[in-house]
């Protein structure tokens, strides 16, 4: 029998498994440190009990483990003695850690729930509604379409005392349905599947750095796997195949040769679908020898774990392995799948073993936050308080529904379901049918779209602010000094539409993979990989949902960082549909001029060039040039030295373009048979079905031309997600709206190629990841900072407004430089909008912290140079994004307050050479940041192509300066409200940290017990300086170890940036400049002798400000001359910081850099 992996300090699953009569178990094959003992055959699938129709559990026999070291199978003896705090008669598996600081375990009381309806119950010609229908329905007042079953959305239904619903109809609503036309409900019946239905398990083991054992995911590697296969039930048999389908159609119909084919993509993972129906040769090989041969199972679901590689260093990221599985399900041409509940979970809140301690709140870590991520690019994303509202549109449905409807869990729809009961043509001697769902709410119902508090798609993010355990003050609080989190969705959104319901105490989470209708008719229709994360906070330095975001990078093969920075204008904000060749090339001209100031290198040309959406080729008369007219636009864009770029919606048409009306089979139609709402942007539209080769062929006939015929080097490709409109009303109905998005943008990347550098909008994220080199991430845009009059101002949807895009910008910037580039909209400047000063400096901070694309958006003309300087503060950027440190635990409305990047010197100095003899770091932390920056393999960003991801090597948020410089912290403080506000940080969390707090063990959750680490000379204090305002103070050691915050009192809407650096009172030092905001990367070299400093600013721009320098006391550096471009300077004493035995100087030199290029502009020398 294999040893038990109980004693494993990590993260482990558990799984039980019963007595049974019918099925056995293979021998164990277990990792390097499991006993490899061959287990004899064992009776796993047991015959239900008669209790809790069907649900309660037999005895387990035996309990199998799956950690990175391993798969173990212990007996019922040793399973009983290790088994986790978590453990209850209620579960089916658990993931937890009996090591885990916070002690948050997770556990789920299904293995896996599939929601089916019969096959033709999913055709258009089922649920087509015809007008006098819906006449009728509205002129006898009720819902005659479900009230004899009874709903939550009419008023018969939810008068009176809230009995539960019949499941049988009457005679009389027969009648009324007839009299009616309404049309027939929909039978939707729910499949649960718990341990007791399993009929065969199969251990995986892996080898670190071999693919070809356990299972290998891209993104995660090799993984130690356990492969379960469940017995045949309702809905997953096939056996019947020959009985044909319910209509005689299979919902799928040839794909049509349309002139070209689409490559072949990479593997996802080595996951072989499996032969449902074997033969008994093909059993054997599979199950191994049994005594009784298994011919025949229903799903299949793979739970893996990556391996640890004991040859290496551990790190904190092996403290949190995550847990992944997927399903694979049968065909049936019988049926349609509404979902697959893959996770029924609860986290269990279990206090540490304190030995005698007294205890304290962090002993006892509450759910404080979720981060919920919107379904596509202008949704809702951000950090929600527990037991408050989620934020979303103010708009009705009909306005705005399409923007936001991502999975839509159908398994509880109260409107949807009767005790009809239907035969999928499948005979068991058990009653296969877990149950019908008749509207009626316990506690035992599931978590879905309407019961459900909190919905979030593709992944969410439980948390806890450790509220209590931090500071009794009113300073802001802070990630890394809280609790726990808790990260559940799925790597990827190729097949399904996936997203988690949450209850309100957020201690109840279901992962959905929602079908919607899909006819199963594919050979094997398998979930995208589901993932399931506990991070304690010891365990991260940046945020909680670094691992994960690395991780769906890679598997999804991300374009991160494959093509450089954009600095750009876009024509949209300022003239809207009103544009012509004239006022393209007018601000093309402008641009180009400017370029000695800001280096633009891309003009985008938004929409408006074209008569109406989906006839791209017919430009409106009078405006742009009869022949070639795109062509000759580019050629002259490109002319001015940057990009041509052009805007295309390429799934969308408008209701009178000639598209429309020559082809609306092309055109998504609803359930009800009619053209899928597709929402409003200021007019309705239609969306293009992606199913359809014809249209296919459409999209990529239009991306070809705009690329090689019209010449075009950047494509914005906005309302993407009209490909993919609910409604059953298209050309394939096996494909989910996954699969028809995914294989749409396979079309716009083939078209485009890989050169093309791709902006997505109005894009679902999930499905987008590897596609785009660009992504928006936030709503549009707006002249004002709440929408306008009369748009509602308190809209957290989609609304145009200054407050969403930068929500969206902040709480999304951890996929930047991940999954793309992100693009957070543009930046107005023109005072033709009503932003203040503050409003604008706001906006221009955050997009040059997260390091995303930076586009302007006016008539260059007539922007003042007062505007325009502070785009030139913030360009270029640095291509690194900042990590925002309270994005989990933010208070107000997901809009994180303050952001950290790093800024360092490049060096080559190792590990070895920063430690003493006494394994003390010696110097200041400026050398230990050093050090760490010296590991990265680029200057920017995160190559989702590397394999051996530490994000305590600050991949994302640190850059390189130059030499001399030194080591610092750059911290944007902001104000979100709208009165003025003093805001106070601890300040502990905005300097380095020692190198040894961020090696295994991870950060620390006590930011101030990483300070002053023996041999740090950080006695003598930090340099803060304030860019926007040009204010310098000099605060000392002891703020640090008495705990004490940094304080700044902030206007509405204002944002300040700071920079802190370690004093050296003896050295001279570079504190900043008002010239960029990072105050460090406008320097192109620093040299600082005993009476001597000579700084050289980069001079490829054009550029007039200050430089701040520290000059040591006791030098006579009072007298010292000053040379500025090689002639007189002169430098103003602003401080005197009280360092060593004589005070220091701080000075201010200004200089006027002319951007030529020659020798001596922008050299500032100092000397005695």
């Amino acid at each position: 029998m294999s040893s038990s992996l109980s004693d494993y300090p990590g993260w482990i699953f558990r799984l039980n498994l019963p007595t049974s009569s019918t099925a056995s178990l293979p021998a164990a094959d277990c990792g390097d440190d499991c006993d490899n003992t061959n287990l004899e055959g064992v009776q796993l699938l047991s015959q239900k009990s008669d209790e809790s129709n069907g649900h309660a559990h037999s005895p387990s026999l035996y309990l199998a483990e799956l950690c990175p070291q391993g798969v173990s199978v212990t007996t019922l003896a040793e399973a009983e003695a290790n088994q986790p705090p978590s453990t209850s008669n209620k579960w089916s598996w658990s993931f937890s850690s009996q090591s885990c600081p916070s002690k948050w375990n997770v556990t789920s009381s299904k293995l896996l729930s599939v929601t089916y309806r019969p096959a033709h119950e999913a055709y258009p010609s089922y649920t087509n509604i015809s007008r006098s229908r819906e006449y009728w329905n509205k002129s006898i007042g009720s819902c005659i379409t479900c009230c004899d079953i009874g709903c939550d959305k009419c008023s018969t239904c939810v008068s009176g005392s809230q009995q539960t619903p019949r499941k049988r109809k009457s005679k009389w609503s027969s009648v009324k349905r007839s009299m009616s036309g309404a049309p027939k409900p929909i039978h939707r019946v729910k499949v649960d599947y718990t341990v007791e239905d399993i009929m065969h398990v199969e251990p995986l083991s892996a080898n670190a750095g071999d693919e070809s054992d356990g299972v290998w995911i891209r993104g995660v590697g090799n993984c130690h796997a356990l492969r379960i296969y469940l017995r045949p039930k309702f809905g997953s048999s096939c056996r019947d195949e020959s009985k044909g389908i319910i209509d005689g159609t299979s919902g799928a119909r040839p794909n049509k040769d349309i002139g070209f084919e689409l490559s072949a993509m990479d593997e996802w993972d080595n996951l072989q679908s499996p032969p449902w129906n074997s033969k008994d040769g093909d059993a054997k090989t599979l199950l191994g020898n049994q005594k009784e041969e298994v011919k025949h199972w229903g799903p299949i679901i793979s739970f893996a774990i990556p391996c640890q590689d004991t040859s290496k260093e551990s790190t904190a990221q092996d403290k949190c392995q995550p847990l992944l599985w997927k399903v694979h399900h049968p065909a049936n041409p019988n049926v349609a799948l509404d979902s697959f509940l893959l996770m029924e979970g609860a986290l269990n809140l279990y206090m540490q073993n304190l030995q005698g301690k007294k205890p304290s709140s962090y002993d006892y870590d509450v759910p404080t936050n979720v981060y919920v991520n919107g379904y596509q690019s202008w949704s809702f994303a951000g950090s929600v308080v527990q037991g408050e509202p989620q934020p979303g549109s103010a708009m009705p449905d009909v306005l705005s529904g399409a923007f936001n409807r991502g999975g839509v869990v159908l398994s509880g729809d109260h409107t949807s379901c009767n005790g009809d009961s239907w035969s999928d043509n499948f005979e068991s001697a058990t009653n296969p049918t877990s149950s019908y769902f008749d509207g009626s709410m316990d506690d035992t119902e599931e978590l879905n779209e309407t019961t459900a508090f909190y919905k979030s798609d593709m992944f969410a993010c439980i948390s806890s602010n450790g509220t209590t355990s931090q500071h009794n003050d009113e300073r802001i609080l802070l990630d890394e000094e809280g609790g726990p989190a808790l990260i559940a969705g799925f790597l990827s959104q190729r097949q399904q539409y996936g997203v988690v319901c949450m209850d309100k105490e957020l201690r109840h989470f279901n992962l959905f993979a929602c079908h919607e209708g899909q006819v199963a008719t594919k050979s094997d229709i398998c979930s995208d990989w589901a993932y399931l994360q506990i991070v304690d906070s010891s365990c991260y330095d940046e945020e909680a949902m670094v691992y994960y975001v690395h991780a769906c990078g890679d598997h999804n093969d991300a374009r991160a960082m494959e093509k450089g920075l954009t600095y750009g204008w876009c024509s949209w904000y300022h003239y809207y549909e009103n544009i012509d060749h004239d006022s393209l090339s007018k601000n093309a001209h402008v641009l180009n001029k400017t370029k000695s100031k800001i280096g633009f290198n891309l003009c985008l040309v938004d929409d408006g060039y074209m008569t109406s959406w989906g006839d791209w080729t017919s430009l409106k008369p009078g405006k742009f040039v009869k022949e070639g007219g795109m062509r000759v636009l580019a050629d002259a864009i490109r002319s001015k030295g940057m990009q041509p770029g052009v805007w295309l919606a390429p799934f969308a048409c408008d209701k009178n373009s000639r598209l429309a009306k020559e082809h609306p089979d092309w055109i998504i139609r609803n359930d009800s048979g009619r053209y899928a709402n597709s929402a409003n942007c200021g007019k309705f539209f239609y969306g293009l079905d992606a199913t359809n080769p014809e249209v296919r062929k459409h999209v990529f006939d239009t991306i070809h031309r705009a690329v090689h015929e019209w010449n075009f080097d950047v494509l914005k490709l906005d309302f993407l997600y009209a490909s993919c409109l609910a409604g059953n009303g298209k050309y394939d109905i096996t494909m989910s709206r996954a699969e028809a998005f995914y294989l749409g943008l396979r079309t716009i990347r083939e078209a485009a190629g890989d050169d093309t550098f791709i902006i997505g909008c109005g894009c679902p994220l999930g499905t987008a990841i590897g596609f785009f080199d660009g992504m928006r991430v936030s709503c549009d845009t707006g002249p004002t900072w709440t929408p306008e009059f009369p748009l509602p101002y308190w809209d957290n949807g989609t609304l145009p407004s200054l407050r969403g895009m930068l929500r969206n910008t902040l709480s999304r910037s951890v996929l930047g430089h991940r999954w793309w580039h992100n693009d957070p909209d543009c930046v107005l400047l023109g005072n033709t909008t009503k932003h203040t000063d503050n409003e604008v400096v706001s906006a221009a901070s955050v997009v040059g912290m997260t390091g995303g694309m930076f586009l302007l958006s006016d008539d260059m003309e007539r922007v003042s140079d007062a505007r325009l300087s502070v785009a030139r503060k913030i360009f270029p950027l640095t291509g690194v994004t900042a990590v925002p440190l309270d994005l989990h635990s933010t208070m107000n409305s997901g809009m994180p307050s303050v952001l950290r990047l790093w800024c360092t010197e490049k060096s080559d100095i190792t590990i070895d050479e920063v430690v003493d003899d006494t394994g003390f770091e010696i110097d200041v932390t400026g050398r230990i940041l050093k050090e760490q920056a010296s590991k990265l393999e680029t200057e920017v960003g995160w190559s989702p192509r590397n394999n051996n991801i530490d994000p305590y090597s600050r991949e994302r948020s640190c850059f390189f300066v130059a030499l001399g410089l030194g080591s610092w912290t750059v911290v944007s403080l902001s104000n979100w409200t709208s009165h003025a506000t003093t805001i106070s940080v601890s300040f502990a969390a905005l300097v380095a940290h020692s190198i040894h707090d961020f090696a295994a063990m991870g950060a620390p959750r006590d930011s101030i017990a990483s300070i002053a680490s023996p041999g740090e000379k950080l006695e003598s204090g930090y340099h803060v300086f304030s860019f926007w305002s040009s204010e310098y103070v000099w605060i000392p050691h002891e703020t640090l170890v008495d705990n004490r915050p940094l304080v700044k009192k902030l206007e509405s809407h204002q944002t300040e940036i700071f920079h802190i650096k370690p004093a050296d009172p003896t050295s001279c030092q570079y504190i900043g400049s008002d010239l960029h905001f990072s105050c460090g990367f406008e320097v192109a070299s620093f040299e600082a002798e005993e009476k001597r400093v000579l700084v050289h600013l980069k001079n490829n721009y054009a550029k007039k400000g200050s430089v701040y320098l520290y000059l040591p006391g006791g030098k006579n550096f009072e007298n010292a001359a000053v040379k500025v471009n090689g002639a007189g300077g002169h430098m103003e004493i602003i401080a005197r910081p009280p360092l060593g035995e004589k005070e220091g100087l701080v000075v201010r030199v200004p200089v006027v850099i002319k951007g030529t290029g020659e020798e001596n502009d922008g050299v500032i020398s100092i000397f005695c």
